[in-house]
């Protein structure tokens, strides 16, 4: 779902937007005419999210593979969020380091790096001063961050309605599995 075109981009829920005062500072910079540059970086940044997202599959079915008993009565013992807390505890570290290199050849290859010094320049052109960021990090992390929230929701439904999301889900996960 999140590494089709559009998985963040399209999704006002799970769309990465400009990093830190950036952010703040797009609405500034649509109103002086510089809305084309932000639009490229948001359109670049999501993009690249989307990319890396399939790249992470086997680390997730692995978690659920190497699941103990420990991590499955801690699942069902646990809190309404068990299950989101524990694929971000095994998995999160794995992911970054699958999804980083991902995120830094997309957002190369389509030029965002560039464009955001870019547009960091005009920033600063403006008087907004946005910091240093490693924007390849900022993508990556919140790439991980829409994963874990789709997850969750995921479990929020199941939680609703046991019987009929958990068997789609079911099916899926050992369909996956084979």
């Amino acid at each position: 779902q999140l590494g089709q075109q559009g998985g963040f981009l399209n999704n006002p829920q799970l769309r990465i937007p400009l990093p830190g005062y950036l952010g703040d500072a797009a609405k500034l910079m649509r109103r002086f005419g510089q809305g084309r540059y932000v639009d490229e970086v948001e359109q670049g940044i999501n993009r690249a999210a989307e990319a890396a997202v399939p790249m992470g599959k086997d680390v997730l079915l692995g978690a659920v593979q190497s699941m103990t008993v420990s991590d499955a009565k801690q699942i069902l013992t646990g809190g309404d969020n068990s299950v989101t807390d524990f694929f971000v505890g095994k998995t999160r570290t794995p992911l970054t380091q699958r999804f980083l290199p991902v995120v830094t050849d997309a957002t190369n290859q389509v030029g965002v790096v560039q464009q955001y010094n870019q547009l960091l320049g005009k920033a600063s052109a403006l008087g907004i001063q946005s910091g240093n960021l490693d924007l390849n990090q900022y993508v990556t992390g919140k790439t991980l961050d829409g994963l874990y929230t789709v997850i969750g929701e995921q479990e929020r439904q199941i939680r609703q309605d046991p019987v009929g999301s958990a068997s789609a889900v079911v099916r899926k996960v050992f369909g996956a599995l084979k």
